[in-house]
């Protein structure tokens, strides 16, 4: 027995359950690991295509928030289109806009090929969990949401390593490129297996019995939000924040808020809309949405500052660093069976969600225990933890989410949880660059108050760096100044290291907080081919 009950009767599957899910996790996971691996090929990719490092980060934002915007009307698009059309279709789409980046010529051409994939991408995610939730009976939809939570947690764990190797062994159009054979694999698989359910015919035929009212007013509120929290997120630690002298990111600021206001108000207005809010009056499903936003910030926050607390005062290459990271998927791969045994044996899934979370402050927190003398093993634990956790929360949340919401607003339900855990990884992203280079501030002016000829500890270092020089150069001058330099650039490092460790200390608290949303969900737990256990 499992933990969801999401329909009251079974929907029609036209094929084995097991090869639907293995065939649907596919594109899932190409679109995942899209949204990382390309990460460390952008310095290739500035140099390949002459322009310029900061411009190059385009390629990242402008799929982001081409993402952003598809993924809240997936519901909408599916209802209309059917499932399997729309599915199938983005899968063309991304896997064409694929080849298409890996073969342009400029960087104007591949940020416009980059929308048109992180638009076409938006339709995966969802597309991928809605089939897996409806080919496997209640009692075995715990296992769906494990398979899922399989392709979603491990792409982005391998993709800065793959994209790495793929970079320094080829090119970096081979980023993109390899999204192609996939792609049609996918595609040829989901056109033979995959059929829209009873339920799903039966709603696009009343829906075409009805005179069709397109909201564009909610898609065009909802693309000035989309893509000003987007930009706002990206380019703003770059800006300086609300203290941009040029108002771009002021501006993008108002846009984002004004627009988000007057979205709501006119979608829980309009009969038809575009972006359904009313499933998010169902509090389970409110309060995951709340936890899963915040336990991607900690994931993507610890993992960019991990890249950088290893790339920048370790120096380790694309590739060493993602070996290092590598190994927490195997931690994942391990966790998640065991969740869905639980899940399976009908264990209460809000105690699973809080030990998730509870465990990823435990690995965020032992990160920030670390220092600069620790070995590559050493970084690869904490890691692992977290990692881990996530695993243990991330099936558990998927089940409990769409536990009390109606079937007819499922696709809606799943639609705006995806946008806030994509939305999660952007804010983790942005928010450790922004606290890491703060905190790096404050570390070196802590740090140079004791840095002083009155500290004995001070003179000594200079001293003994100042004789080494003279050995080295034979200029007493020099050699003081060489061992100045020493001396800062000493300082420069341990205050790096102390604004990283910090990042990892905030996720810690901020994943420790939010578990006590688990108090606010109902009882997650069903009965094998009944409903919901009583709140």
């Amino acid at each position: 027995m499992t933990v969801a009950a999401l329909s009251p009767a079974r929907p029609r599957v036209a094929r084995n359950p097991w090869l639907v899910a293995v065939i649907v996790v596919v594109p899932a996971f190409m679109e995942v690991l899209d949204t990382t691996i390309a990460l460390v090929a952008l310095r290739y990719i500035a140099g390949g295509l002459s322009a310029a490092a900061d411009d190059a980060e385009w390629v990242i934002t402008s799929y982001l928030a081409a993402n952003a915007f598809i993924l809240p009307i997936t519901g909408w698009l599916s209802a209309h289109l059917g499932r399997r059309n729309y599915f199938l279709a983005s899968i063309a789409i991304f896997t064409f806009s694929s080849l298409l980046s890996g073969l342009a010529g400029s960087l104007g051409q591949l940020i416009l090929f980059r929308v048109i994939q992180g638009l076409a991408g938006g339709g995966l995610q969802p597309g991928s969990q809605a089939v897996l939730l409806d080919a496997f009976p209640r009692e075995r939809q715990g296992v769906a949401m494990t398979l899922f939570g399989l392709a979603v947690l491990i792409a982005p764990v391998v993709g800065p390593t793959l994209g790495g190797w793929i970079t320094d062994t080829y090119n970096w159009r081979w980023v993109f490129l390899i999204n192609v054979p996939v792609g049609l694999l996918a595609f040829g698989g989901c056109y033979t297996l995959l059929r829209d359910p009873d339920y799903l015919v039966a709603q696009r035929t009343e829906l075409r019995k009805q005179p069709f009212h397109f909201d564009s007013i909610g898609l065009s509120l909802l693309a000035i939000v989309m893509v000003s929290w987007e930009v706002m997120l990206s380019k703003g630690q770059e800006w300086d924040w609300l203290a941009d002298p040029f108002w771009r990111v002021q501006m993008l600021a108002i846009f984002f808020g004004a627009g988000l206001v007057a979205l709501i108000f006119w979608e829980l207005r309009h009969r038809n809309p575009v972006v359904n809010f009313r499933v998010l009056g169902e509090r389970n499903l409110a309060a995951c949405c709340i936890m899963t936003f915040c336990a991607y910030i900690a994931l993507y926050a610890s993992t960019k500052s991990m890249l950088g607390l290893l790339q920048s005062l370790f120096g380790y290459d694309a590739l060493s660093t993602g070996l290092v990271m590598s190994p927490a998927g195997i931690a994942a791969v391990l966790a998640m069976p065991i969740v869905g045994r639980l899940l399976g044996l009908r264990t209460d899934a809000r105690w699973l969600i809080a030990a998730g979370l509870l465990i990823m402050a435990a690995g965020n927190y032992w990160m920030s225990q670390l220092n600069l003398n620790i070995s590559p093993g050493q970084a690869v634990w904490p890691r692992v933890v977290v990692v881990a956790g996530l695993a243990v929360f991330f099936a558990p949340a998927n089940v409990a989410a769409y536990l009390y919401t109606p079937l007819a607003l499922r696709g809606a339900a799943i639609g705006l949880a995806s946008l806030l855990r994509n939305e999660g990884g952007s804010v983790g992203v942005s928010l450790s660059q922004t606290f890491q280079e703060r905190r790096d501030q404050f570390h070196v002016l802590r740090l140079g108050e004791y840095l002083d000829p009155f500290n004995a500890a001070v003179s000594g270092f200079l001293a003994r760096a100042q004789t080494f020089f003279v050995q080295q150069t034979g200029d007493p001058a020099a050699s003081h100044q060489l061992a100045v330099r020493q001396l800062e650039n000493l300082r420069q490092q341990q205050a790096s290291s102390l604004a990283y460790f910090d990042t990892f200390w905030m996720m810690a608290v901020l994943t420790l907080m939010v578990t006590f949303a688990v108090l606010f969900m109902k009882r997650s737990v069903a009965e094998k081919g009944g409903h919901a256990g009583p709140e």
